[in-house]
């Protein structure tokens, strides 16, 4: 390369400004989706073109892992890189935060927010928290310019009784929910606009909001975090979307959201930075089974949410970027705990040094298909190791009910599948692989000597009355 060649390639490189010109990054996390509950993963009734097209166009991952398949812990995992047990966010008395929590996201974690701060990007959180909503644990303390959005689950400060007509709720597929049941406040940064959140329109306006910071922000690199509330009941659409799927309110919940996820694509290709910008989109675990036709599908995966069974934490996942995504199927494992080290390596940042990541990069993924680093997993659940990966192989030492997560299971010994032959868990093989069994058994001692310097239990607390 000549010296203007070279000239000419750093002028491409840096914005108007002087400034290395790194690309803006959107998570978009939706809430208690399921494996099975997009057309592009096999649903044949929810209609999601435009995560389709983002699958056609980017990467579409079939072994993804959300940290946790409970909702405050696997937010935690996102945001840090880490297992939620190292900074105290799973809890064996309390599986999340609650609006009487007293505890929250440790200020000693370093999020992605923080991360992007680094290199003077912008930073936005949209959607739910639930990392304390205490003003000590907002997002504006954890490195987030602006915040829009509900602190904790969308069902939560339910009006006593509201669950006594519980069993007639999960057998009627067109129950309407009705918002006013749920004291559940709407926040602009620190302060409650509205209360309670009136959750009919409130998709609608956490995209509007997310299109609002992209188009005010267009000149300088930014991070949005936008974590829709839905499909964690209770189900909520706007009136121009009610109906419209045959899978009744559920499917309706989906399809608003894939309209939004369209209007904000389409916002980054009208403003000429989609080439620019990285868009992830993937859940928090797998789905709320115990609601029937209120809850979602894990497809093929067997069981949903609040299990380590593949239904509640492999989750759909999928990266878009036309300047940076080289498109396919990725058929290798990878997790929401890995967005921390690849976000650190797109904006020229080593991934941490200072404590146990557990986080890997997934760029080489990206941008040249090459397999995913990722050789294990550790499914953690409510403060204890249930179950590991390692290549095909996977197994369980603890588990939970596959739809009454709260009840522990009694094994009668660990039980072993091969992932890549029998998807479902259906055929433990543990007695034929006495060898594996040891060497999982051995990878789980390892991994549990390096969790001794866990933070304290951040979940248990309430806040003294």
């Amino acid at each position: 390369m000549n010296y203007l060649t070279f000239f000419v390639a750093i002028l491409f490189y840096i914005n108007g400004i002087g400034q290395i010109q790194y690309p803006n990054v959107i998570v978009i996390f939706c809430d208690d989706l399921g494996y099975g509950d997009l057309s592009t993963y096999g649903n044949p009734t929810i209609h999601t073109p435009n995560l389709d097209r983002m699958a056609l166009e980017g990467q579409k991952w079939t072994q993804f892992y959300a940290a946790d398949p409970v909702c405050t812990p696997s937010r935690a995992g996102l945001l840090t890189g880490r297992y939620p047990i190292r900074s105290g966010m799973t809890s064996k008395k309390r599986g999340v935060l609650f609006p009487d929590s007293a505890g929250g996201l440790p200020k000693s974690e370093m999020t992605l927010a923080e991360l992007f701060k680094t290199r003077s990007y912008v930073t936005s959180a949209v959607g739910k928290w639930h990392l304390g909503h205490l003003p000590e644990h907002l997002p504006m303390n954890h490195g987030f310019d602006h915040y829009y959005g509900i602190p904790y689950s969308n069902d939560m400060n339910a009006k006593v009784g509201l669950w006594g007509n519980y069993e007639e709720l999960i057998n009627d597929p067109d129950y309407d929910w009705d918002y006013r049941n749920y004291d559940v406040p709407l926040m602009e940064d620190d302060q409650v606009i509205e209360r309670p959140a009136n959750q009919n329109t409130i998709t609608q306006r956490y995209t509007d909001r997310s299109i609002e910071f992209i188009k005010a922000n267009t000149h300088r690199p930014f991070f949005l975090y936008l974590a829709h509330s839905l499909p964690h009941i209770p189900l909520f659409a706007s009136y121009g979307f009610r109906g419209r799927s045959k899978r009744g309110i559920y499917g309706d919940v989906i399809e608003e959201i894939d309209y939004g996820i369209g209007e904000i694509l389409k916002t980054l290709q009208e403003e000429g930075i989609a080439d620019n910008t990285l868009v992830v989109f993937t859940s928090d675990n797998g789905p709320w089974l115990r609601f029937k036709t209120h809850g979602g599908s894990a497809g093929p995966l067997r069981a949903g949410k609040g299990t380590t069974f593949e239904g509640g934490q492999r989750v759909p996942a999928i990266f878009w970027g036309p300047g940076i995504v080289r498109p396919g199927i990725i058929d290798t494992p990878g997790s929401t705990l890995d967005l921390f080290h690849t976000c650190s390596t797109l904006i020229g940042k080593k991934n941490r040094k200072d404590r146990k990541m557990d986080s890997y990069d997934l760029t080489p993924v990206l941008r040249r298909k090459e397999g995913s680093p990722r050789e294990e997993f550790f499914y953690w659940a409510f403060g204890e190791l249930h179950a590991v990966r390692s290549g095909p192989w996977k197994l369980h030492i603890k588990q939970r009910a596959p739809v009454h997560y709260g009840q522990v299971v009694e094994m009668d010994g660990v039980e072993l599948y091969n992932l890549e032959k029998d998807i479902s868990e259906k055929y433990n093989v543990a007695e034929a692989n006495g060898e594996v069994v040891n060497e999982l058994l051995m990878l789980i001692k390892e991994h549990l000597e390096h969790t001794s310097d866990a933070l304290p239990d951040q979940l248990e607390a309430k806040i003294a009355e």
